[in-house]
């Protein structure tokens, strides 16, 4: 934790909020407020006077300020009163693309930059990637519609930042992406604080992004997206994405809640999760990943609560790329209470997450490794998670003399639904070592078919103070396979 009190006042002193400047009101620029004048120009040469002239903030006041792609400069901060909106244009060339994403406020290589203050950036997502659809479909633009639907690179984002250095994003609500709501590339000293994001109109509308970036700081904020909430990534085996802070938010989702390592090229170290809150939510609240060679390590999550959320914990090694073998180790996870629907938690919201090879059992908190790559070292302490039970074992059941039938599928892409039926309601451990539960309470609201915890392949493993409440059970409640060194006291 000093190390966590260090990186925040690093990042509060380097923050631009802190930078004594000017302010320039936007109309000295010729910028109207109608909703209707494309602004673009105007905001880019007010940007870059700004910039050109010692830095200091671009107000904007009440009003609608249409406007496509800008270039945020070093030292300018875009100022968004209250009753501001920065409005994205309809028309998906008026936007460009740079470093293979496209964005309405773009930043590459700058430094003390921010957007602040109490207004809206509304990007108009849903209906851009519609006329982005027709422009295909007229032959205008190239792009295979996979999926039926554009791909995320030139759907435009609200924000895309990359190589930055202190950056400051402050009290204001990001709307209706195009694609993913904002994105931190390889970027430096960002703070991230009491924000709001809606961001649930289209597809991969993930909340925010972080990418190999180092000292991140996102706190009191409030997340409600179609995708991932809050999602790190790796794209790059050069860069590690670090001292990461994430504290006192709100989040749902029709994805997970808060996750890293879909995409895990370097890796993720010093990855602090405290006092969340995530509800309503399709799938994990979180989710840890190493699929593509990269490592996880040295991460704390500390006061998570669950509610009405598909799963709870899934930890995951993979190998996405044949060769290239994730690492996890040092993974503790504490003071959590979850509750866990037997019904789908995200049902009504515009874009639901996938109903996936239905019906099916409700799937338990899952940490799986690989049989030559296991995750090492994970500590749960004071959990408290409610599952529906109930279980079905007509539907492909797998019996506890037959885990072999739970297959590796080291190639798919992770989530904990991607093992289908599995043998346990409250965890599933496979290829693990160093495992160690305590104080863990798993209640089951009806009889399952299924083992409280089943182990396979796990080398160390120690259940203090264990307790399973499940109506009716006589079955004890911790069974494993091909394991050695495992203790189980309810004490």
């Amino acid at each position: 934790m000093k190390h966590l009190k260090l990186i925040l006042i690093m990042l509060l002193l380097l923050s631009p909020a802190l930078v004594t400047a000017n302010d320039y009101n936007a109309s000295m620029f010729g910028i109207k407020s109608n909703g209707t004048t494309l602004n673009t120009t105007s905001i880019q040469k007010a940007i870059d006077y700004i910039h050109e002239n010692g830095g200091g903030r671009l107000v904007f006041y009440v009003g609608r300020y249409l406007t496509g792609s800008v270039f945020l400069k070093s030292n300018v901060t875009i100022q968004l009163e209250e009753g501001a909106i920065l409005v994205g244009s309809l028309n998906p060339l008026d936007y460009q693309m740079t470093s293979n994403w496209t964005a309405l406020v773009f930043a590459i290589d700058q430094q003390n930059i921010g957007i602040t203050g109490k207004g809206v950036i509304d990007g108009q997502g849903f209906q851009v990637a519609g006329n982005l659809v027709d422009l295909i479909h007229k032959g205008v633009i190239n792009d295979p519609l996979r999926y039926d639907r554009p791909r995320e690179s030139i759907r435009p984002q609200n924000i895309y930042f990359k190589g930055c250095r202190n950056i400051l994003i402050e009290g204001i609500t990001l709307r209706d992406p195009g694609s993913w709501n904002q994105q931190y590339d390889q970027c430096r000293n960002v703070v991230i604080d009491r924000i709001t994001v809606d961001s649930k109109s289209y597809w991969n509308n993930d909340g925010v992004d972080i990418v190999d970036c180092d000292s991140v700081s996102i706190t009191n904020s409030y997340f409600d997206a179609a995708d991932d909430g809050i999602c790190l990534k790796s794209h790059s085996p050069d860069f590690v994405c670090q001292n990461v802070y994430i504290h006192n938010n709100t989040v749902r989702t029709s994805a997970n809640g808060i996750k890293f390592g879909t995409a895990s090229y370097g890796g993720f170290r010093n990855i602090r999760i405290i006092n969340n809150l995530v509800f309503d939510t399709y799938r994990s609240a979180i989710t840890f990943a190493a699929v593509d060679g990269g490592f996880v390590e040295d991460v704390i999550v500390d006061s998570l609560r669950s509610i009405n959320t598909g799963n709870v914990i899934f930890l995951r090694i993979g190998e996405r790329r044949e060769g290239r073998k994730g690492r996890m180790e040092n993974i503790t996870i504490s003071n959590v209470y979850a509750e866990v629907p037997a019904t789908k938690p995200d049902a009504g919201y515009n874009y639901e997450g996938p109903v996936e090879d239905m019906p099916r059992n409700v799937s338990p908190s899952s940490i799986v490794g690989m049989p030559d790559v296991k995750i090492k070292n994970v500590t749960l302490r004071n959990i408290e998670i409610q599952h529906p039970g109930g279980g079905n074992p007509a539907f492909a059941k797998i019996g506890l003399d037959e885990l072999d039938k739970v297959p590796e599928l080291p190639a798919n892409y992770p989530e904990f639904s991607m093992f289908k039926e599995l043998p346990a309601w409250g965890f599933y451990i496979r290829h693990a070592s160093g495992i160690t539960f305590d104080n863990v309470t798993l209640t089951s609201l009806k009889r399952d078919y299924r083992t409280a915890v089943v182990l396979d392949d796990v080398q160390g493993a120690k259940f203090q103070r264990l307790k399973v409440n499940e109506p009716g059970a006589k079955k004890a409640p911790v069974y494993y396979r091909g394991s050695s060194d495992v203790t189980v006291t309810s004490k």
